[in-house]
């Protein structure tokens, strides 16, 4: 069954979600305490951005105790995979070769996840292979 396309999330979003993936089903007290690890945020900041992904699809609500708890729809890796197959098209006309060169380019990768690189190459060719 094909998965719905979700909207992308923005920068204050994807923080949002990050914290859920991370810390699990939260309310809004423990999303913004993670958030206030790395930077200031007010709880009705927070509150409203849960309210915004929770209207967009992007995070589930449980209204069943007085605190409410918020999960994202989506997984991690689901997330980044429409993310980075939005910009593949979007900023790379489709092409994977351009998107992993710039991407090895931007940031030096270290030995280990150079071979795990080169382990996901290998498998993509067994596959097309085979």
């Amino acid at each position: 069954m094909a998965r719905r396309k979700l909207p992308r999330p923005t920068d204050a979003e994807i923080e949002i979600l990050r914290a859920l993936w991370e810390r699990g089903p939260s309310t809004v007290r423990e999303v913004q305490e993670f958030i206030e690890q790395s930077r200031m945020t007010g709880y009705t900041t927070v509150l409203k951005f849960l309210q915004i992904v929770t209207e967009k699809g992007l995070v589930r609500r449980d209204e069943s105790s007085r605190a409410h708890v918020y999960e994202p729809a989506c997984t991690e890796e689901e997330t980044q995979r429409q993310l980075v197959g939005d910009l593949l098209e979007r900023a790379f006309g489709g092409s994977t070769m351009k998107l992993v060169m710039q991407a090895l380019d931007a940031k030096r990768a270290s030995p280990a996840e150079l071979a795990q690189i080169r382990k996901v190459v290998e498998e993509q060719e067994r596959r097309k292979g085979a």
